[in-house]
């Protein structure tokens, strides 16, 4: 029994959702999302609530079914409150800047790295040391985020690199080893 697909979603004040065949669009104070979903799980709006429904209890249609509600979810949260990662830089020399849309950052390679916005997201940097991804879309602030750390992932020995905020970097002990 799928738990996730089973809760109900509960749509804030200002969010607006249209259903055309499997295309749904939800619309609010922050933007607008459009997503096709699966055409066997049924989406039924009663007032300000949403509820999915499977057709079978297989195996893939539970599978479905809690990733239809999870992605609809995540598409009323984004609209109406937005996302955002945070991303510190950890390194003697390590710098982020903005030049516009573009981030340009310099971590110790032998030229700066420049990464471009997708549109609909925003870049922050209130420090030179830390960025932030701002955006209405999980999805694509999560792969820009992750697109920021792999420039220069974190290593174990000193540390050094792009983590997020929080994040626990494993440390290993040098050659020496005693």
């Amino acid at each position: 029994m799928s738990r996730i697909g089973n809760k109900i979603v509960v749509l804030p004040a200002g969010v607006e959702v249209k259903q055309n065949g499997s295309d749904i669009t939800v619309k609010g104070p922050k933007g607008e999302l459009t997503r096709t979903f699966s055409k066997d799980i049924e989406m039924k709006i009663e007032g300000n609530e949403v509820t999915f429904t499977r057709p079978d209890d297989s195996k893939e249609m539970k599978t479905i079914h809690g990733t239809t509600r999870a992605n609809f979810n995540n598409m009323v949260v984004g609209v109406s409150e937005g996302f955002q990662k945070a991303l510190e830089l950890i390194g003697v020399g390590y710098r982020a800047q903005l030049q516009g849309s573009k981030l340009v950052l310099n971590v110790g390679y032998s030229h700066p790295v420049e990464i471009e916005a997708p549109e609909g997201i925003t870049i922050e940097v209130p420090a030179n040391t830390s960025v932030i991804v701002k955006g209405i879309s999980k999805e694509t602030v999560g792969e820009l985020a992750a697109n920021i750390r792999g420039v220069r992932p974190p290593e174990p020995y000193k540390g050094k690199g792009i983590r997020y905020v929080g994040e626990f970097v494993r440390r290993k002990e040098g050659k020496t080893g005693k």
